[in-house]
């Protein structure tokens, strides 16, 4: 059995300035607040959003936004 291994987002509260950026650029898992800051609607990345989740996180003004590598878990071969 393979291990894969999921992206998630995750957000520097305190970098963070508001901004929207990056709920604009990847509306499907991320919502901007009544301010303007970030919310992630989802946990893990779908494959399919990955390459836009990589482009908000270079695109964040700040740097308050990267994606990490969830915990192992087993998966299909």
């Amino acid at each position: 059995m393979a291990v894969t291994r999921p992206h998630r987002l995750a957000v520097d509260r305190i970098a963070c300035d508001g901004r929207g950026l990056c709920a604009e650029l990847l509306p499907e898992l991320i919502a901007p607040d009544e301010w303007g800051y970030p919310v992630l609607t989802g946990s893990d990345v779908p494959g399919e959003l990955l390459a836009d989740a990589r482009r908000a996180v270079a695109a964040c003004p700040v740097l308050a936004l990267r994606l990490e590598r969830g915990p192992d878990r087993p998966g299909r071969t």
